[in-house]
């Protein structure tokens, strides 16, 4: 921890030792005056470049939106999408809670934008990512979680040099996927942080079908796939015995593929087959589509993320050059901006140390946890991630302060939500995918207000 703690400090000096600028001045340039093809809003956006090295020239790419009303009074929330290497400004801004999506040559609104509730910083990290770029190309070589937990931190020290007003307010961190990783360590390095010094007011974390620990979440894949009749059963059996997928990805991810490894994923594939979306079972595919989700999540598979026409659209109009220019971004060392990056070279191991441990840290030092799951989800099951909340709530001896129970949202069922002592809680929310507020937007967006607010989820409508 001593050393944790050293990097920490070299870094926050390293982040105050930015070209002096005035901060009035600096966010005044990063004021988006409009998007080509947007909707009036009366918000203020945001997007720029925030150093988190200035000597090695790397530098994150953010995109702000204000909140719809009364922004002043509003929290702080920062969002992070995972991959790792995927775009929280492409998917989590552009495609799941932001207050646009692309359309056509324009912009349409997003009814039930996470902004109607927040303040909603979107971070492009890590460096490589999306925008987000570093001078030397090195910079992208054997990128890992401590660095990237490390660079999260002194990019907010550094963002709230230009945006000072939002210094001492409430803040949440949330998103999905591979952050499970990137969300508690950065949590935990600013507990860290504020044993010396103040200054991150974090008021609670939120994990959307999160890898948290990683045999317990990839091997409830085969029961996922065979309670939903994708896979028959005596693939199941072999998925289960003969080579379950965390001995699969442990064994690709060492260049030691097994023969009977390779047979059982062969099957698995067959079975399931390209043309049903593994981040929504029961969502039609987008044909055609040259898109692919994460690597580390799924190694060797061309899979269809959910909103893949969604992405589509994202892609062709963040790579227009009017675009480009109203976000104040640039390419650095790349032809095309994409979704998920292809020059970052992150550790694929890191992905088998357990972050549930950290998240029961977090607890213990006071911080909510929130972790949902859209339970159509085959990558993330909730079965997995409920397994593991309830394990964790067991072990830090929390009691059960709602039982576990439906919620709703828009008239109908939005989910089941448990809490333990009213500082860990889990919610499923129906019929929702991996990317939970692009397929179930409104019951999102009551989760998020709720989650927010510190109260219950609805219990009738």
């Amino acid at each position: 921890m001593a050393a944790i703690v050293k990097i920490v400090a070299f870094f926050v000096l390293l982040a105050h030792s930015v070209k002096c600028h005035s901060s009035s001045s600096l966010s005044a340039a990063d004021r988006i005056s409009e998007l080509p093809g947007q909707p009036r809003v009366s918000f203020h956006q945001y997007s720029g470049y925030v150093s988190v090295d200035e000597k090695e020239e790397r530098a994150l790419f953010y995109y702000f939106v204000e909140a719809e009303n009364d922004p002043a009074s509003k929290p702080l929330v920062l969002w992070l999408n995972g991959g790792p290497g995927c775009s929280s400004l492409g998917v989590g801004a552009f495609s799941e809670n932001g207050p646009f999506r692309p359309s056509g040559n324009g912009l349409v609104r997003n009814e039930h934008s996470w902004n109607r509730e927040a303040n909603i910083l979107y971070l492009e990290s890590p460096i490589g990512v999306g925008f987000s770029y570093a001078a030397n190309s090195s910079s992208y070589e054997g990128v890992n979680d401590k660095i990237t937990a490390r660079d999260n931190l002194v990019f907010l020290q550094n963002w709230f040099l230009q945006f000072p007003q939002y210094k001492d307010r409430s803040l949440y961190i949330t998103g999905e996927s591979y952050a499970g990783h990137y969300i508690p360590q950065l949590a935990e390095l600013m507990l860290q942080f504020n044993k010396k010094r103040k200054e991150f007011y974090l008021k609670g974390i939120a994990l959307g079908n999160p890898v948290l620990e990683y045999a317990t979440d990839f091997n409830s894949r085969a029961e996922f796939f065979w309670s939903h009749g994708l896979i028959s059963d005596s693939t199941y059996g072999m998925f289960t015995s003969a080579c379950n997928y965390s001995r699969y990805v442990s064994e690709y991810y060492r260049g030691s593929l097994s023969p009977i490894c390779s047979k059982v994923m062969s099957l698995v594939t067959t079975e399931t087959s390209k043309f049903v979306d593994k981040y929504d079972v029961t969502l039609d595919v987008c044909i055609p589509s040259v898109l692919s989700q994460s690597k580390v999540l799924a190694p060797q598979q061309v899979t269809e993320s959910i909103d893949v026409c969604v992405e589509d659209e994202t892609l062709n109009y963040l790579n227009r050059k009017d675009v480009q220019k109203a976000l104040h971004a640039r390419l650095i060392g790349l032809n095309r901006w994409l979704v998920c990056s292809n020059i970052l070279d992150y550790e694929p191991l890191d992905l088998e140390i357990p972050t549930i441990n950290i998240v029961g840290r977090i607890i213990q030092a006071g911080i909510p946890v929130l972790v949902y799951s859209g339970d159509q989800d085959s990558v993330i099951p909730l079965t997995g991630t409920r397994r593991l909340v309830h394990r964790l709530a067991r072990l830090l001896k929390l009691r059960s302060t709602t039982p576990y129970r439906v919620w709703f949202a828009g008239m109908q069922v939005g989910g089941w939500t448990q809490v333990y002592d009213n500082i860990l809680s889990f919610a499923t929310i129906r019929g929702a995918s991996h990317e939970a507020p692009f397929s179930q937007p409104e019951r999102s967006l009551v989760l998020f207000k709720a989650f927010l607010e510190g109260t219950p989820l609805p219990q009738e409508f």
